[in-house]
């Protein structure tokens, strides 16, 4: 077995650690060896590099399979401190493998360890206030440097700076939370930032949703108070000595060059307001700086942010720039994505330039935000001194096309000779975090790899520091799509720790009743008279789903601990709210397909989706609860359990029609998928699902909710025949609608940009879940007794599709399944299995006979254990290794 990375908190050599029981994992790599396990490891820690004596801890040599999730337990971590670790590992012929030494840094743990106080802007007149504050400060170091590290958090968002250049290149930093609950800070290795002798560090503030502004378009308008900031530099001389540089009333501040910033309406800048030299030491120019004042704190606990770092992750430039009206100009990025835009241009002082950013475009070519949120726009007036280069920085938006008046784009010159500033060039750039991509998938069908194209950029135009359900209209924390479109979005995307950050902004929203709102951070706070959009079991229930995600995608059971009382609430609350266990509150099957177009639920009762919910949570909290050993929860929510079925099937169950509720495909599929059907009627209930879709030629009627389960019906009860078909269709409503007629993101609607709506949502992604685990046949899960991976293959092979290839890099290491058909008759499919794991094999074959792996029959194949035959699939049993099965089909 060769080890391939390793990680604490799922991260390789983090710092800013908070977590006082860390956990740790590591990965192997893939190898021709087959039958590779572990069979125990031991860890060492200590805070000496070479890690070979003086240990802190050590976990002894613990005989176990386990490589992920493993808790630290030794003495108690110190704040900034540097750790190193050591991990043995031993294989089945009980050969050891040793690590290198692998590191991680611990953040600030306690309230004491901040020198620096809250700075913000002293009070002045309203109109010195206009712009967002700068804040400098200007300090020698006698002595070289070794190490330095800034603590730091900015609210709403910050821009940090030392001696003139930004620090990282992370953007719209720090992440969104209920800034009365927590507030999140970074930490970043500054060694390299400063220097002997004079240094300056300086701070650039922004609204972000801790100050929403309005003034222009806003979803809301709230303010947890003015911006305001923290900053500590903590600089490790090479003579061991340490200097703190913390931000206090001696540090200055003057208004900077942002004139308007809000997350909902846009950017201002005038560049003729900045201060060359501001950021550097040696500045001499403070005529307009003050001192800043030491300002309240936020209410909300600071907490170091554990998020992998929004950055620009892909740029991209116009296909073409129209002229749609005299003066106005329209680039067309080709792409809808989420993020701004980065301009260079050449013009006189004072000139100004308006960016309108959107998805759409009107009738007569001009940039159309009816649907996105309007007014939102970027500005920037020029300082007249050459070429210059700007992007916004605290404000972001999702769009395709950009309107831009008040410069000549530099290729249409030549057309219109002008005094107006040119417009050089302008760059799209898109958003989302650094995180880790952890899937890949192609097929020999096209549409299905565009469908895959446009769900992923949907999903990452909606990757922030949360899940948003639109990058312009709400960007708000939706949790439906978060446990619906989870596995989806796992295949792809290392997403643990944003997983974990959803919970706790769940923990965060969740009212003392227990009720977890549909929202989390809950910013919009909806009314009574629209409680179906603040109180849904279907969106609610995402904590405790959410959380069972975790489980079993990354073996987090540390989370179920630490969130169980409040998924325990929210269950009570739900059995408290409902009547006779029946939900009648709620949203259900949200942008159904109806004669209504898409919003409420047409096809499906909310009280069926709702209480089908309802037994959902309870049955996955009743595994929870036995998991955890917490035996007495476990019966009491078992037999909860039971008496919800009893009464869902009661309310909604046509026996003789062998049909739920309206008999629509939503009706049907949820419960069958969810264990709501009694064995009898299973075969009875799947037939009517399927007779539907075929009523309605191969389309969904389904929508936000429902979707994922008609999918899975179908799938799970090997019919991803009919899945195929549905992709087949380009008519409405169907992914391949939404393609036809030019959506380059998954659109909030089925009916994409024919109706308008959002262009960029992914809660209706769930095919993505089927490329991976329908089509290449990937099933997967944490199993807490085998103590890794339990890992089934069972590809389905619709006709017409010819080859398949997915590769999934689990926790453990990567698993990638090739199969193809080499002739009318014939398979080859490969699987790669990671090291570590157990596997049940399905291969496709007309018999057991017909099938050989890497050449040999399937009887004397190495490490190949046949279980029978059933249903057009040998069921085999393996262990990791590279496989190569050729078949008869």
């Amino acid at each position: 077995m060769q080890l391939d990375e390793m990680f604490v908190e799922s991260k390789i050599c983090p710092i800013g650690v908070d977590v006082t029981r860390p956990a740790f994992g590591w990965s192997f790599k893939s190898g021709l060896v087959r039958s590779q396990m572990q069979t125990a490891y031991r860890i060492v820690v200590s805070t000496e590099e070479d890690c070979v004596q003086r240990f802190i801890w050590d976990s002894g040599k613990m005989a176990s399979r386990k490589n992920v999730h493993i808790l630290y337990e030794g003495p108690l971590l110190q704040s900034r401190t540097r750790y190193y670790w050591r991990l043995q590992f031993w294989d089945q012929t009980d050969q050891m493998t040793e690590s290198p030494v692998s590191w991680w840094e611990m953040g600030l743990l306690k309230e004491s360890d901040w020198a620096a106080r809250w700075i913000g802007e002293p009070d002045g007149e309203p109109q010195e206030r206009a712009s967002l504050p700068l804040f400098r400060y200007e300090f020698n170091l006698d002595k070289s440097v070794e190490r330095a590290r800034a603590y730091i958090c900015g609210l709403g968002q910050y821009e940090l700076r030392l001696n003139g250049n930004k620090v990282s290149d992370h953007v719209l930093t720090p992440g969104w939370t209920n800034f009365d609950k927590t507030c999140l800070y970074c930490v970043y290795d500054v060694t390299d930032e400063v220097k002997k002798g004079a240094n300056a560090v300086s701070v650039m503030l922004g609204n972000g949703f801790f100050n929403v502004t309005g003034g222009r378009y806003s979803k809301f308008k709230h303010s947890f108070g003015t911006p305001r900031c923290m900053i500590q530099l903590e600089i490790t001389h090479t003579d061991g000595t340490i200097v703190t540089i913390a931000s206090n009333q001696d540090w200055e501040t003057s208004a900077g060059p942002i004139t308007f910033s809000c997350i909902y309406g846009g950017e201002d800048f005038d560049a003729r307001r900045v201060q060359a030299g501001w950021d550097l030491p040696g500045f001499t120019e403070r005529e307009a700086w003050g001192y800043a004042a030491e300002v309240a704190p936020p209410v909300g606990k600071l907490k170091s942010q554990a998020l992998s770092p929004l950055k620009v992750m892909q740029t991209f430039k116009p296909v073409s720039i129209s002229q749609p009206t005299p003066g106005v100009y329209v680039a067309d990025f080709g792409q809808n994505f989420s993020g701004w835009v980065e301009i260079s241009v050449v013009g006189q002082e004072g000139s100004k330039i308006t960016l309108s950013p959107a998805e759409l475009l009107k009738d007569d070519g001009t940039a159309n935000q009816k649907w996105t949120g309007s007014p939102y726009r970027f500005s920037y007036i020029l300082k007249g001194n050459g070429e210059e280069i700007w992007s916004p920085r605290f404000s972001y938006y999702g769009f395709r096309y950009v309107q831009i008046e008040g410069a000549i784009p530099a290729d249409s010159l030549g057309r219109l000779p002008t005094d107006c500033p040119v417009l050089v060039s302008i760059e799209g750039q898109m958003i989302y975090p650094d995180t880790r991509v952890s899937g890949r998938f192609e097929s020999s069908n096209v549409m299905l790899n565009r469908t895959h194209k446009i769900i992923n950029q949907a999903i990452l135009s909606n990757m922030k520091s949360l899940f948003t359900d639109c990058p312009h209209r709400e960007k708000l924390g939706w949790l439906e799509q978060v446990y619906l479109m989870g596995p989806a979005v796992s295949f792809n995307y290392q997403i643990e720790p944003l997983l974990t950050k959803t919970m706790e902004d769940i923990r965060d929203a969740q009212l003392p009743s227990g009720m977890v709102p549909t929202t989390a951070p809950e910013y919009v706070v909806f009314s009574d008279k629209w409680r179906c959009f603040r109180d849904s079991v279907s969106w609610g229930g995402a904590y405790v789903l959410t959380g069972w995600n975790l489980f079993r995608m990354y073996g987090n059971t540390r989370i179920l601990a630490e969130h169980y009382e409040g998924m325990k609430a929210y269950i009570d609350y739900v059995t408290e709210s409902s009547d006779h266990l029946i939900v009648s509150q709620g949203l259900g099957d949200w942008y159904d397909v109806g004669e209504n177009g898409p919003g409420f639920a047409q096809n499906t009762p909310v009280s069926h989706t709702e209480t089908a919910m309802f037994y959902h949570i309870v049955d996955i909290f009743t595994q929870i609860a036995c998991l955890l050993n917490n035996n007495q929860d476990a019966v009491n929510y078992a037999a909860l359990r039971e008496k919800i079925k009893s009464a869902f099937n009661d309310a909604f169950f046509e026996r003789e029609a062998s049909s739920y509720a309206t008999g629509s495909q939503t009706s049907n599929a949820m419960p069958l998928v969810l264990g709501l059907v009694d064995e009898p009627y299973k075969e009875r209930v799947l037939s009517q699902v399927i007779e539907d879709i075929r009523l309605h030629g191969y389309h969904t009627t389904a929508g936000d909710v429902g979707h994922r389960y008609v999918l899975l019906a179908l799938a799970l009860n090997g019919r991803s025949d009919i899945i195929y078909e549905m992709t087949r269709q380009t008519d409405h409503p169907s992914y391949g609608y939404q393609i036809a007629h030019g959506a380059t993101t998954l659109t909030e609607a089925w009916d994409g940009p024919t109706v308008g709506k959002s262009q960029n949502h992914f809660m209706l992604g769930h095919l993505e879940e089927w490329l991976y685990a329908g089509l290449a046949g990937i099933d997967y899960r944490y199993d807490p007794d085998f103590e890794s991976y339990k890992v089934t293959i069972k590809p389905a092979l619709p006709p017409g599709l010819e080859e398949v290839k997915a590769e999934h890099w689990l926790p453990v290491g990567c698993l990638r399944v090739v199969w193809k058909r080499t002739s009318h008759h014939q398979l080859t499919l490969n699987v790669v299995m990671p090291a570590n794991c157990s596997g049940i094999f399905y291969v496709p074959a007309i018999s057991m006979d017909t099938i050989t792996e890497n050449g040999s029959m399937i009887e004397k194949a190495n490490c190949v254990e046949i279980i029978g035959y059933e249903a057009g699939y040998a069921v085999l049993r393996v262990s990791s290794g590279q496989y190569c099965f050729n078949s008869e089909i």
